[in-house]
């Protein structure tokens, strides 16, 4: 891989993750255009770790609130204080905890698709297909935008269909925010925690991801060159600001305009391949 084929896809990368258009997706069709067919497994482990820390840093209040809950929960069990009144009291308690909830769906379902990855990430009709999909979500998504925080409902159930969901989006082309949060939305969540809670949700779910490709890529014996970390800061940077746009978006009640880009692109992405 050349270093302006590395950078243009880590920027790629950085852009799709986070706008709710399909990183997975891009980054197939961007190594299918390029003509690039050998394994990338550190180049993919290292972009998604540049996109995970711009997560980190943005939410890094947010997670700082809710690890130090995490530990006064535990500290606090010896003084015998009840568990349910602790729920009740601390949001970022109760955040935690749905985190917990969401991702076990998430790892099951990401577990079983793993075993079909060579079949999945090869075939540009399923790209195509699940970015119309994606589209569709989003477009769906723009009569669901509660904004009184009294009506919006957060709970277990949520958590578990939202963790569901972020499991099926390792599918390339379904936008792992756009339909988490879309998700969110349907449920009857206010749009700004359903944002929240699925970027916070996905941290657990790429750092897992990534150490289980961690571990391929030792027993594979390859290495992370200088092409791939200048590919992982361009993924960083781009990610930062792209999940920034996008939580702007969805505070103002834009999160549907991706919808026609994905339908754009999915058409585009099954007619090059039938013609």
């Amino acid at each position: 891989m050349e270093l302006y084929q590395a950078i243009i896809l880590g920027i790629l990368q950085g852009l799709t993750e986070f706008l709710p258009v399909s990183s997975s997706g891009h980054l197939v069709l961007g190594q299918i255009f390029f003509g690039i067919t050998e394994s990338q497994l550190s180049f993919d482990i290292s972009v998604h770790m540049g996109t995970l820390l711009a997560v980190l840093v943005v939410y890094f209040p947010d997670i700082i609130a809710i690890l130090t809950s995490v530990f006064r929960y535990f500290a606090q069990l010896f003084s015998f204080k009840t568990a349910s009144s602790m729920f009740k009291e601390d949001e970022n308690l109760r955040m935690a905890a749905f985190i917990i909830i969401g991702s076990v769906p998430t790892a099951i379902i990401g577990l079983v698709i793993k075993q079909f990855e060579a079949v999945l990430f090869s075939s540009q009709v399923l790209v195509g297909a699940m970015l119309i999909v994606t589209g569709t979500l989003l477009w769906l998504s723009r009569k669901y935008y509660v904004t009184d925080e009294k009506s919006s409902v957060f709970g277990i159930k949520q958590a578990v269909i939202i963790g569901i969901t972020q499991g099926f989006a390792v599918i390339p082309g379904v936008s792992r925010s756009g339909s988490t949060i879309a998700a969110g939305m349907f449920l009857g969540m206010n749009r700004h925690v359903a944002a929240k809670f699925s970027f916070l949700l996905s941290v657990p779910a790429i750092l897992g991801a990534q150490v289980l490709g961690v571990k391929d890529m030792i027993d594979a014996g390859t290495s992370i060159d200088m092409i791939t970390i200048w590919a992982t800061l361009a993924s960083f940077v781009v990610g930062l600001i792209a999940l920034k746009t996008l939580l702007r978006l969805v505070h103002a009640g834009r999160f549907h305009l991706f919808a026609p880009y994905c339908w754009i692109i999915g058409t585009l992405v099954l007619l090059s391949k039938f013609m």
